[in-house]
């Protein structure tokens, strides 16, 4: 059963390079595909998320008013839970992936952050026990 829209969680990210944004959900993260309007746009969906990304010839990659042009990068971030961080982390650095930190420990649980093609910020979460 698919669900609607309105039932979706949804995030935008811009991302520099459409296609291999959804590679890289899609390969690494178990987003599945929507919609695909590259070079401008696609949508991939995991569980509840949409998580949009939009490239630099999409409607949302229009400048501001006051010049100011939007971009990937920064340090929000969508949370991924897992199952068992130290595995993932393994199977994501055995793919060629690339992570800003190392595994962080704290009293909810344990973190990392990975990296998009396009510097967006995934974090995978591990809940503590």
């Amino acid at each position: 059963m698919s669900l609607e829209l309105k039932d979706l969680v949804h995030v935008r990210y811009m991302v520099g390079d459409v296609p291999a944004a959804v590679a890289f959900y899609t390969t690494h993260l178990g987003f599945t595909v929507r919609t695909d309007a590259a070079p401008a746009f696609a949508d991939v969906v995991r569980g509840r998320l949409r998580l949009l990304l939009s490239g630099p010839a999409s409607s949302a990659g229009r400048p501001m008013p006051d010049g100011a042009v939007p971009g990937p990068g920064g340090w929000n971030r969508i949370h991924l839970l897992v199952d068992d961080l130290p595995a993932e982390v393994a199977r994501l650095r055995a793919a060629g992936l690339t992570f800003r930190n190392d595994i962080v420990s704290g009293p909810g649980g344990h973190q990392i952050l990975l990296q998009d093609p396009s510097g967006n910020a995934i974090e995978l979460f591990q809940p503590a026990a």
